[in-house]
């Protein structure tokens, strides 16, 4: 069963795509949701969907990048419903693309900013939360570019999954005794607004999941609701590919 009823989810990212998916799946589930993201209106638009369907959500403006938003958006979890009981740190950037002689400092430390630190600094106040009640669950958002290396010439964000698989691991050994499990979940090429124009869907399709299609933002989360439910009671510290036989090749 993976239920989580009841339960206290946090979802950065949820104003569209894989974020927006796993928020409305994990209130069906029985979960409130707490969601941060930069865009105001979109994110709006997700706590007025879980709120038609009968759930209970609300929406707090984050930049992950900055500590003190953060700080805030899991604050706002306790302060309106009682606890953080897990957590899914998914906001994230494509950035420019680029080989890496080519790569502009500047687009290379907002990738790694974003990426990678911001999903450190939700982890930092996640954790924290989870410390004072007795644990909790909580899975980032990495990619199969943090499994395998990325050739469509973006060597900043496959760095920054990578280190997110790394972080994944090390923060799922830190805080195992402390009943705190840490996953990652590794989405091949993903149908969201993320994606759109950074690559033929066609040549996806066919050459790149032997699935022979792309996946669907609800597939992601299905995973994601089930790392975070008492059904992966004990999983911890694993990078879960769902990316249609991808890194199987």
């Amino acid at each position: 069963m993976t239920s989580l009823n009841g339960k206290v989810a946090l979802v950065t990212g949820g104003n569209s795509g894989i974020g927006r998916a796993t928020a409305l799946a994990l209130a069906n589930e029985g979960a409130k949701v707490v969601i941060g993201a930069r865009r105001i209106l979109e994110g709006n638009e997700t706590v007025t969907m879980i709120t038609k369907a009968g759930g209970e959500a609300v929406f707090v403006p984050t930049d992950v990048t900055n500590e003190a938003e953060v700080e805030a958006l899991v604050g706002t979890a306790i302060e309106k419903f009682g606890c953080l009981d897990c957590a899914f740190n998914n906001a994230g950037i494509m950035g420019a693309d680029g080989l890496i002689a080519d790569t502009d400092r500047n687009a290379w430390d907002e990738v790694i900013t974003t990426n990678l630190t911001g999903v450190w600094l939700c982890l930092k106040h996640e954790v924290k939360a989870m410390l004072n009640q007795g644990g909790g669950s909580i899975v980032n958002d990495s990619s199969t570019a943090g499994l395998v290396g990325d050739l469509s010439a973006s060597a900043a964000y496959a760095a920054s999954k990578h280190g997110i698989v790394g972080l994944t691991k090390a923060a799922a050994l830190e805080y195992a005794t402390h009943k705190i499990r840490v996953n990652a979940v590794c989405p091949g090429w993903i149908d969201t607004p993320m994606v759109e124009g950074t690559t033929d869907m066609d040549t996806v399709v066919k050459e790149v999941h032997p699935l022979g299609r792309i996946g669907r933002p609800e597939e992601i989360a299905a995973a994601v609701v089930w790392l975070l439910s008492d059904a992966a009671s004990f999983v911890t510290g694993h990078a879960l590919p769902v990316d249609g036989g991808l890194v199987a090749q």
